[in-house]
């Protein structure tokens, strides 16, 4: 009786390894179709599998394949954003699995609007027919969604905008209003006099800076100056931030709040306690992770501005698998959350 030839015969007639041998035998994914074909030939040639078998591979492979392939890119933002965004994605994930919907997840490593380019081209080579993304609004980026919007191809935006691009829809926070209601806030909790400190992430993110905008705006319009207002960036690194508020602290001992409009909340709150202002400068951010929490029953913030996080991972999938499957436009009431303030006594 002829001997089976072995997977590593397979594997060195194709020019591959046993493990790609393997996943095109389990019909995994993560196996480019020139691959596939290379193996499937070996497959033949070798003996391993008979001419039927092979035919009833080809027939199991697409069966198994995806009716529709969605990418993600994420930045590179880690702690509550990164856990409800993740958690958002799961859930669609689920949701679509079922009908043959595959997602996949980029995530940049750094600010780098290169890596963001990158990724996004590593996306659409991997079949991607929509992509959600949040992703530095710098011209490079846009120019690169420009062109997908030229050959309309879906995007949406999540969490910070791309202005300048043409897409579905925005899933997120009404940034600027957001902001206003900030100023508002603030400008109720300090004297006619004061001064506010004002820390961004990055005045890249088009979310970041709109909120900004906002805050100034309404600032401006409750009779506050702007020289009475002062704007750090910190990219929502906990030591720059920790070390650019306690050092504006020491050289502003008139400092009356703090606005965070990032997400490196506890930095902030670590450098008012340092220099003895808890309780003393008043401090409103943005979201509620479980240490915003802790912070406001600990009254080391005042206020904290929420918006859903989780619905930021979740909806831009379903409004794309909806757009490609139903031919079905996104309804842009639907695409951004209530803004709710929240205080020590109603987290």
């Amino acid at each position: 009786m002829k001997k089976r030839p072995t997977l590593q015969a397979v594997a060195d007639r194709a020019g591959v390894s046993r493990g790609t041998v393997d996943r095109v035998l389990n019909n995994r994914a993560n196996v480019s179709a020139e691959v596939y074909e290379k193996v499937i030939n070996a497959l033949e040639e070798t003996g391993y599998l008979s001419h039927r078998e092979i035919h009833l591979k080809n027939l199991q492979k697409k069966a198994a394949e995806p009716d529709t392939r969605l990418g993600i890119l994420l930045p590179n933002w880690t702690g509550h954003f990164k856990t409800e965004i993740l958690r958002g994605i799961e859930a669609a994930r689920r949701e679509l699995e079922d009908l043959n919907v595959e997602i996949f997840v980029e995530e940049c490593q750094t600010d780098i609007p290169k890596e963001s380019l990158e990724l996004l081209d590593h996306m659409l080579e991997q079949g991607a027919q929509g992509i959600a993304l949040c992703a530095p609004d710098v011209p490079a980026v846009t120019e690169r969604i420009l062109e997908l919007n030229r050959q309309n191809f879906p995007v949406i935006t999540f969490n910070s905008d791309l202005p300048k691009c043409r897409k579905l829809c925005f899933v997120g926070q009404d940034y600027r209003q957001s902001g206003r209601i900030a100023a508002e806030l603030i400008c109720k909790c300090i004297p006619r006099d004061g001064h506010v400190l004002a820390v961004i992430g990055n005045h890249e993110f088009e979310g970041h800076r709109t909120r900004l905008n906002g805050f100034r705006e309404r600032f401006a319009e409750l009779n506050f100056s702007e020289s009475q207002l002062n704007v750090i960036e910190s990219y929502n690194d906990y030591q720059i931030t920790y070390r650019k508020v306690l050092d504006h602290l020491k050289e502003h001992p008139e400092l009356d709040a703090i606005y965070m409009a990032n997400r490196s909340v506890s930095g902030c709150t670590e450098a008012v306690k340092e220099a003895n202002r808890k309780g003393k400068v008043r401090v409103i951010c943005h979201d509620l992770a479980k240490s915003t929490k802790f912070l406001l029953k600990d009254g080391s913030i005042d206020f904290t501005i929420t918006h859903n996080l989780f619905r930021q991972g979740y909806l831009p999938l379903i409004l794309l698998r909806d757009y490609l499957i139903k031919n079905q436009l996104p309804d842009p009431e639907k695409s951004q959350p209530q803004i709710s303030i929240i205080c020590s006594q109603n987290i």
